[in-house]
């Protein structure tokens, strides 16, 4: 009973929440349904993990069902190279869920409820719509403040030091501490985007730093959410990846750690190296030094990098792979889970 009379409590403080979210909400779905639909989950990864050391063996994040039979969207690494998930609604249910699909090109994870988890379904918004400006809300299954009102402080490409690039992404401000998997709500009361990450650059850059989140834009997902369903994999060719992490400062990119195993490794690249060109194109930022390799072809593609190494400018050669051959994903523990994995 007491349980009971907290969770309803919870619930009456989420909506008030919502109300002062902004008055131009069209409620197309009830405050209570968009609520409920944010779930949260917990993730188990195997000590030996290649994403273990950085990212934990033990993750928990939100996600949001967005179909009827209890398929939940959430940032990806919350299930990246996980063993078991568990979904939990705001009842506090526990249910197993199964890994769907990772996608490493827009960052998007997707899991399965075993059963029926009894909570709306989320619907789709159109996140090329949102503006510098608008009011959103960010809303997770935890945290001291579920949810954050908000407003979109910039729409830009976002390079991750992983070699990631997410074009278009959402920065919104204030941020939201519980910010992995949490859904990005927008006036319609519709998604328009899935928590990844806390930044202290949200706004465009200049003199002052805001802090805020960036969010993956829905509209990355509409064109490969049939494939991520069906294969696991996003219907597009596997990128070159060769395992550097790297920063960029002042019109340089510079190589501060190397993947263990990876092509990057084995062609002695090393930590320090400032990477001048790709081939033939410079590279002055982390998202041309991305651009450039992916421009040369498909997964396998040697990557022909100029870089310079203290004093000395160096040619080397790294013979790239597919990404989701390095992860340490058994098939055996993919088939397991239901992930299908081409």
């Amino acid at each position: 009973m007491i349980r009971l009379c907290r969770n309803r409590a919870r619930i009456v403080l989420l909506v008030l929440g919502w109300i002062l979210f902004t008055e131009t909400v069209s409620a197309q779905q009830s405050p209570e349904e968009v609520i409920g639909a944010v779930v949260g989950l917990r993730s188990t990864i195997p000590m030996d993990a290649r994403t273990a050391p950085t990212l934990g063996t033990e993750r928990m994040g939100s996600g949001v069902v967005v179909d009827e039979e209890g398929l939940i969207l959430t940032i990806g690494y919350l299930i990246l190279e996980a063993s078991s998930v568990t979904v939990s609604t705001r009842d506090s249910s526990n249910v197993d869920a199964k890994i769907v699909a990772y996608d490493h090109a827009t960052g998007f994870g997707l899991v399965r409820a075993t059963r029926p988890l009894g909570v709306p379904q989320l619907e789709f918004g159109n996140s090329s719509n949102l503006k510098v400006g608008d009011p959103v809300l960010a809303i997770s299954s935890g945290g001291s403040q579920p949810i954050v009102p908000a407003r979109v402080v910039s729409r830009r490409d976002f390079p991750g030091y992983w070699e990631y690039l997410l074009e278009d992404a959402i920065f919104i401000a204030p941020p939201h501490r519980f910010f992995s998997g949490s859904a990005l709500i927008g006036v319609e009361n519709k998604l328009v985007g899935i928590g990844s990450l806390i930044v202290s650059d949200a706004a465009e850059q200049g003199e002052n730093s805001t802090p805020g989140n960036m969010f993956v834009p829905i509209d990355a997902l509409k064109p490969i959410l049939d494939s991520l369903i069906a294969t696991g994999r996003d219907p597009n060719p596997r990128r070159p990846w060769i395992g550097v992490y790297t920063e960029e400062y002042r019109g340089h990119v510079f190589v501060t750690r190397v993947a263990e195993d990876s092509p990057a490794l084995r062609a002695n690249v090393k930590p320090d190296d400032i990477i001048l060109r790709v081939g033939d194109s410079p590279v002055s930022n982390m998202a041309s030094f991305f651009r450039g390799m992916w421009s040369l072809g498909e997964a396998g593609v040697s990557v022909p990098l100029v870089v310079l190494r203290k004093s000395e400018t160096l040619h080397i050669t790294v013979d790239s792979t597919d990404r989701y051959k390095w992860l340490k994903v058994m098939p055996r523990r993919l088939t397991a889970m239901g992930f299908v994995n081409p």
